[in-house]
């Protein structure tokens, strides 16, 4: 027993398990935000053109049993629009991370490659390659 209590609290200290579990608590209130977004904003102004609200559909089934469909359409169509919702600020934050990617990108190189041992990691500056000792370009230019 007490081996099993230590491969637990060595599982639950693990990083991708907080990670996961930060994740998921901010997942729920994020949910909740976009929810209220749709059922409190988006449905309300889709209702004053559509003028009809679905959720009071139903038809009634030998006797006392209903079939509320409308529920389900409006529970459909709640989805769809929270799955566009979720799209659109997904594809702004891809594309604020790309173009954060693309400036580093573009910072200017601060090592070089040595011709004649490869390292990756010579300083633009540097004469010699700091590995194989080779004199490099007089300008610090490999080659």
């Amino acid at each position: 027993m007490k081996s099993f209590m230590k491969e637990f609290k060595e599982f639950i200290s693990r990083g991708n398990v907080m990670d996961m579990a930060v994740g998921i608590m901010i997942g729920g209130a994020f949910t909740a935000i976009v929810t209220s977004l749709v059922e409190d904003i988006i449905s309300p102004i889709l209702g004053l053109f559509g003028g009809l609200n679905f959720d009071k559909l139903s038809v009634t089934l030998l006797g006392e049993v209903t079939l509320n469909y409308g529920k389900f359409i409006t529970a459909v169509i709640n989805f769809l629009i929270m799955a566009f919702i979720l799209f659109s600020i997904i594809k702004a934050m891809n594309h604020a991370a790309d173009k954060l990617k693309k400036e580093e990108e573009e910072a200017p190189a601060t090592t070089k490659m040595c011709p004649y041992c490869r390292s990756e990691d010579v300083p633009i500056e540097a004469t010699r390659c700091p590995h194989c000792t080779s004199q490099l370009g007089s300008q610090g230019q490999a080659g």
